[in-house]
């Protein structure tokens, strides 16, 4: 296990027209030292993953952006914060933006969908996790707000999650967007599984929101964490998984 953190870890770059200032990757589990149910690249300490494992994997992490600058951890509670400065600890929060190159931001993911912004000029960068009750409440509204920027400037790249041929959804869910926003209808089919239930478009959701605000640059959202064996996947693996890392940051 000492010879791992020579190891680099299996990364997946956006493909996006981000300037050449911003750097940013999705971690998957391809390769690292994690083991069982989270291997093999788990930087994710609240999952129940051995301690070390998770250590070393966030030593990996770190090697990967440079040892110049920390990542910016995030306390996730699936709400709408935006953290906007490194303090040196985890805040609850959902998103976080940085427009200076001294942290890099970070969020775990495991069929939630991860968000990818920066402006055009590469001077601010911000990422969201965004899982169905992110996105009803505002999260993506909430770091557009913290960019603080015209949205005709602002690049996104929507990463890997869970499809709607995998995320089954109840009542509750389908509620939550087309009672206040009834378009975003369309981002449901009935399941063919349980009546009254629905398979949720997480992707359509995001653009939806996205485009309200103007923003129409947007790459990305072709992925499944629930079918690609590559990703970890909590609904797949049944709770006990890993999550991936996306991580952005400005040269």
């Amino acid at each position: 296990m000492s010879d791992a953190i020579h190891l680099r870890p299996t990364l997946l770059l956006p493909d996006w027209p981000a300037p050449a200032s911003v750097r940013a990757f999705v971690t998957t589990r391809e390769a690292g030292p994690s083991q069982n149910d989270f291997a093999a690249f788990n930087p994710a300490a609240h999952v129940g993953d051995n301690a070390d494992h998770v250590a070393l994997c966030r030593r990996m992490l770190q090697k990967e952006i440079g040892d110049e600058r920390p990542l910016l951890w995030l306390n996730q509670t699936h709400g709408a914060r935006v953290q906007q400065e490194y303090q040196g600890d985890a805040p609850d929060a959902d998103a976080a933006v940085a427009s200076s190159n001294e942290y890099a931001c970070v969020v775990l993911t495991a069929d939630c969908l991860p968000v990818l912004f920066c402006n055009r000029q590469g001077t601010q960068v911000a990422v969201a996790h965004a899982g169905w009750r992110g996105l009803a409440g505002g999260v993506l509204e909430a770091t557009v707000a913290a960019m603080n920027c015209d949205p005709n400037d602002i690049l996104v790249w929507l990463g890997p999650a869970i499809s709607n041929a995998q995320f089954e959804v109840g009542p509750e869910v389908y509620g939550a967007f087309v009672g206040i926003h009834p378009d975003t209808a369309e981002a449901f089919d009935h399941s063919p599984y349980r009546l009254g239930h629905y398979m949720a478009d997480l992707y359509r959701l995001a653009r939806f929101r996205l485009e309200a605000l103007g923003i129409d640059n947007i790459s990305g959202g072709h992925f499944c964490t629930a079918c690609e064996s590559r990703f970890y996947s909590y609904r797949r693996d049944n709770g006990s998984t890993g999550r991936m890392a996306s991580v952005i940051w400005i040269k």
